[in-house]
């Protein structure tokens, strides 16, 4: 009768099993509230783009940098003077004396030749600099938006697939219990499977807690509220295609970069800086009028006449060793660097396109190796324990051995591919482009509705 009874329990578990040995391929259900939005991966991008705080701080940083070449191309404010000249101090009369003058001058400061053309330029260079750094900033944004939301992705598979390891655990501690209990298993059986199933418990706890990390980070690349829940839509990643050759990603890194646009744009702005530091060695210039009225009448009676007076002085660098001379050492030094930093800028994105590259190419292949390999095998084992369980060739155990190796093969699936995917992200930053098909064989948008 027993035999019997464990047989029914059995089938009754086979369609479980049968289901859980093809899954896989279902839609993503993430653990988080219902009342949360469903959050498309294009979205996420533009939100970013649009309230992400740090890349409008950096937009704001180039729009003042834009205002400050019209201000340094205009000449010095003019100097008003007001002055009360020659007064006798017994009387303070006007018109005792004949130099008494009450003066109003006007005083126009004149930089040498060529010195503000060379601020403005300097300035041009800034603004451009910090325009391109709005570009970089953009592209590492877009960068960790995508690694995050496919992060998440994984997550969400990861806690699709232990929910139904889970769910088949449960259903076999209960045969193993019932089993054990009328003498016809044995308690070894009872203990691995309710010690598995405690695993997976420990291993829901981790997941559970590294997506609520990655969703508060992703909500602060947002501008959301950290405890803001994220739904990701149901969805099948796209085919990974096939990268371009390393040779021509560099080629277009070096051209699509802003970081180097920006590099480039900071040592022509040292450059020019350098060249007014040796125009400091020329004067500057002073040019004023000035109008004296005087009060009262001549010896002779007739009246006094006013005066009038140009004035024009200029500023003698006399100290060139100790000041201008530094300050052209300085600038010179200041351009060096500039150049240094672009050399170190290149072979940061070099570095950073073949890292890149390879992580993408080694989660693409380790992603197909399972799809096309692995998997299937594992899921021919597990079809075939089942058959053998079907006549009682195999026990309980073997069964949820091969089960967990499933799922475990699963996990490690979409691990690749969400991999696969921030890498690509990755390389997308890394060569400077706006879209991935730009560097991939194929299309590679990542979000295709799930059939």
């Amino acid at each position: 009768m027993f035999s019997r009874f464990f047989r029914i329990a059995g089938l009754c578990l086979l369609p479980v099993l049968a289901g859980m040995a093809t899954a896989g391929d279902g839609p993503v259900e993430p653990r988080v509230a219902t009342e949360a939005s469903v959050l498309r991966l294009a979205d996420a991008v533009e939100v970013a783009l649009q309230d992400n705080p740090g890349l409008a701080a950096m937009r704001a940083r180039a729009a003042a940098a834009a205002a400050v070449p019209e201000q340094v191309v205009v000449l010095p404010d003019p100097r008003l003077q007001l002055n009360a000249v020659n007064l006798p101090m017994d009387t303070f009369s006007l018109s005792q004396e004949g130099m008494t003058q009450l003066q109003v001058a006007v005083v126009q400061a004149l930089p040498f030749p060529g010195k503000l053309s060379l601020r403005e330029r300097a300035a041009e260079f800034d603004s451009a600099a910090a325009h391109d750094e709005v570009g970089e900033v953009r592209l590492q944004l877009e960068r960790d938006v995508r690694s995050l939301w496919w992060n998440l992705y994984f997550l969400d598979r990861a806690l699709e697939i232990l929910q139904r390891n889970r769910q088949l655990l449960r259903q076999l501690v209960e045969v193993a219990q019932t089993k054990y209990r009328v003498g016809q298993g044995l308690q070894q059986d009872v203990l691995l499977a309710q010690l598995e199933l405690s695993r997976l418990h420990d291993q829901e706890i981790v997941l559970l807690g590294s997506r609520r990390g990655e969703e508060a980070r992703l909500n602060a690349l947002l501008n959301r509220a950290a405890d803001q829940p994220i739904r990701l839509p149901k969805m099948k990643p796209a085919v990974l295609a096939e990268a371009a050759d390393e040779q021509i990603l560099q080629a277009q890194a070096l051209q699509n970069r802003p970081l180097l646009a920006a590099r480039q744009n900071v040592i022509e702005a040292a450059r020019t800086r350098l060249d007014l530091a040796r125009k400091d060695r020329s004067p500057d210039f002073s040019l004023g009028a000035r109008y004296g009225r005087r009060v009262g009448d001549n010896p002779d009676g007739s009246s006094r006449a006013d005066l009038a007076s140009i004035m024009f002085s200029m500023n003698m660098p006399i100290f060139t060793s100790r000041r201008q001379d530094s300050a052209i050492a300085q600038r010179g030094s200041q351009l060096q660097q500039q150049r240094y930093n672009l050399d170190d800028a290149r072979l940061r994105i070099s570095r950073e396109v073949s890292r890149a590259l390879a992580d993408y190419r080694a989660a693409r292949e380790q992603a197909r190796l399972l799809e096309t390999g692995i998997l299937p095998q594992a899921r021919q084992t597990v079809a075939s324990m089942l058959a053998a369980y079907q006549v009682d060739k195999v026990d309980f155990l073997n069964v949820v051995r091969v089960q967990v190796m499933l799922f475990n093969y699963e996990t490690r699936y979409w691990r690749a591919v969400s991999s696969a995917n921030q890498a690509q992200a990755a390389l997308q930053a890394a060569v400077g482009v706006s879209s991935a098909a730009d560097f991939l064989s194929s299309r590679p948008e990542s979000e295709v509705p799930h059939e």
